[in-house]
């Protein structure tokens, strides 16, 4: 039921890795020869260090000053049970991996960025107190764009967890309720300078959108 999204934490260049360390790159190189340290190689051949083993107390996943965070997310007030229901599944999975999690939940479109949660979220991303991020689905993150945040977890070295990678369960009501968005948006746009005819097929189109929930 479960899967993971895989991601390599922590593994840096040289350089990166001689910043983090307070030495220099040749010093880098001198405790690798000599065993002190170790690196990885990659397929073309350049050395990766992985910080958490060098310097677990600052680049633990679980370091309290980098948090997991479980992130939940519906389109809909008449979603509030699947909410809830999302909490629950990541609060379980949380606590039986012995994390110590917080859980942001929000109630808005997967269309768009404006919602409190995710907003605040980013900017933890960003300020580096994140170690992991945990979602059930991608779609929870965004309907379009949840890669762009995957790109931020990675240069920010956040694990992200999914815990299930078919589609959702509530794929169907949630997308209708973003496209009754995207339509609402759009024909409030057009009402002033388009004709009756055209706000009446703009209402057509909502009705059937809206026939097609369950």
């Amino acid at each position: 039921m479960f899967a993971k999204h895989e991601q390599k934490v922590y593994k840096v260049r040289i350089g990166e890795a001689a910043k983090a360390l307070g030495v220099s790159p040749a010093t880098v190189r001198r405790w690798e020869t000599s065993g002190k340290i170790t690196a990885e190689r990659t397929p073309g051949g350049q050395r990766r260090y992985d910080l958490s083993a060098l310097l677990p107390d600052k680049f633990s996943l679980d370091s309290p000053t980098r948090r997991t965070v479980a992130y939940a997310r519906v389109s809909s007030h008449d979603q509030s049970a699947d909410l809830e229901r999302q909490k629950q599944v990541l609060e379980l999975y949380c606590a039986k991996q012995g994390w110590t999690f917080g859980v942001v939940a929000d109630l808005g479109s997967g269309m768009n960025y404006h919602k409190k949660g995710l907003k605040q979220l980013l900017r933890d991303m960003i300020a580096g107190d994140i170690g992991r991020l945990v979602i059930t689905h991608k779609d929870r993150l965004l309907r379009f764009g949840a890669e762009l945040v995957f790109a931020i977890c990675e240069a920010k070295q956040v694990e992200v967890v999914i815990l299930n990678q078919g589609q959702d369960t509530t794929f169907e009501e949630d997308l209708a309720t973003d496209v009754l968005e995207i339509i609402t948006v759009f024909s409030a746009r057009l009402y002033g300078s388009r004709s009756h005819k055209n706000k009446k097929l703009f209402d057509d189109i909502k009705q059937a959108v809206s026939d097609s929930q369950p």
